[in-house]
């Protein structure tokens, strides 16, 4: 039978090779297909660290983030088992507590990276505090972000201040859990 199928893929490559004749009468005319010229705006965010172990991602427009604590963070925290949110529509400043993480083996606060205001919290992490251990860097659904937050003028010129991926793990490096 695969000497059959063979035979079949074999026929079918040269009978799909055969050219199209040509009449004298109209010249050839090619074929191009339509050019759709727009540009696409790169929805990448950049994500920024503090050196007290919070991450924000900001949107490429810059007017909005998403804020968390970061895997190295979590790992030092051990088992998290309550979260303090905090409320929704709270105008904060750069390092302002936001709300805290306690675990079993110690608690902290969680500061604000930059100036900003608070627009929607995690609720599910009331339920589940322990997604903050699973996945501390995700700010999809099911992930373990804080607050979605809006972010003015100052907050990115704050922002531009914090630590890039590289330099945050050159700084936990240098750190002890």
């Amino acid at each position: 039978m695969a000497a059959s199928i063979a035979c079949c893929w074999r026929v079918a490559a040269r009978t799909s090779s055969i050219t199209t004749v040509r009449s004298m009468a109209r010249p050839a005319v090619q074929f191009r297909p339509a050019a759709r010229a727009f540009s696409v705006t790169s929805q990448i965010n950049a994500r920024k660290y503090t050196k007290d172990h919070e991450w924000i991602d900001l949107a490429a427009d810059k007017t909005t983030g998403v804020i968390g604590i970061s895997e190295f963070a979590a790992e030092a925290l051990g088992d998290v088992v309550y979260v303090e949110l905090p409320a929704e529509g709270k105008e904060v400043g750069q390092g302002d507590a936001i709300g805290a993480v306690e675990s079993v083996k110690s608690a902290a606060d969680i500061n604000a990276p930059i100036a900003c205001k608070v627009t929607h919290v995690n609720t599910s992490l009331e339920e589940k505090p322990g997604t903050i251990n699973q996945v501390p860097e995700d700010d999809s659904a099911g992930g373990g972000w804080i607050a979605k937050v809006q972010v003015d003028e100052q907050g990115v010129k704050e922002f531009e201040t914090l630590m890039d991926p590289e330099e945050y793990k050159a700084f936990t490096a240098t750190e002890e859990h």
